[in-house]
């Protein structure tokens, strides 16, 4: 299991792996028991903070490659006075492929990854078949994957990628959920651009 290092300061969430090829120890990270979950791809933290606080009993990870949003969802998390979040800054791909223990992981959140709109570039698209298949390697059975895309075509090929797994039955994303938003989704909602969801549950 990786050794977290000390975070910087009693002010920050993030923390920082010793080893980036070993499975981390989430003990270590929250210093409890509670049910892991992630958001990958947090953006600027308002759906992560948001739902942190609605849900006091989970741990909740957020994933980020951007250092400047890093640094300003670390801030917002401290002013909101949020204590499950802890941060990593990581290529999403690259975090569920070597980083989450086999079955540790009670839900994963996707929210307006990049579309990678040209036909080219799809192959950047996050959610694949590789994606898939480490979804259901850390999910616990009965664990959920949530997606939400404002692009059409994205969203069909979440769909497309996840019903080719018969242990990924498709579920209803409950309202409470719907309803914590990020800012991006909100002023796209405001705009006449609907919000793509999709949500799945690995079966036991």
């Amino acid at each position: 299991m990786a050794r977290i290092q000390a975070l910087p300061n009693h002010l920050s969430s993030r923390f920082y792996p010793d080893d980036y090829f070993t499975r981390i120890n989430w003990l270590e990270v929250f210093n409890n028991k509670n049910p892991i979950e992630l958001e990958l791809g947090a953006g600027d933290g308002s759906f992560l903070i948001r739902y942190a606080k609605a849900h006091t009993g989970i741990n909740l990870l957020g994933i980020e490659r951007l250092l400047g949003r890093m640094r300003k969802i670390d801030r917002d998390t401290h002013k909101a006075g949020v204590e499950n979040i802890r941060l990593l800054r990581i290529e999403a791909s690259y975090f569920m492929r070597y980083l989450p223990v086999d079955n540790s992981v009670q839900a994963v959140h996707l929210y307006f990854p990049d579309p990678w709109p040209k036909k080219r570039h799809h192959k950047h698209r996050l959610v694949n078949a590789s994606f898939r298949q480490q979804t259901m390697r850390i999910l616990q059975p009965s664990g959920m994957v949530y997606l939400r895309t404002d692009h059409e075509d994205y969203h069909n090929q979440m769909l497309e990628v996840f019903d080719e797994e018969p242990l990924f039955v498709p579920a209803e994303t409950p309202q409470p959920l719907m309803d914590i938003k990020t800012d991006f989704e909100s002023e796209f909602n405001q705009k006449g651009i609907p919000t793509r969801h999709a949500a799945y549950l690995l079966q036991a």
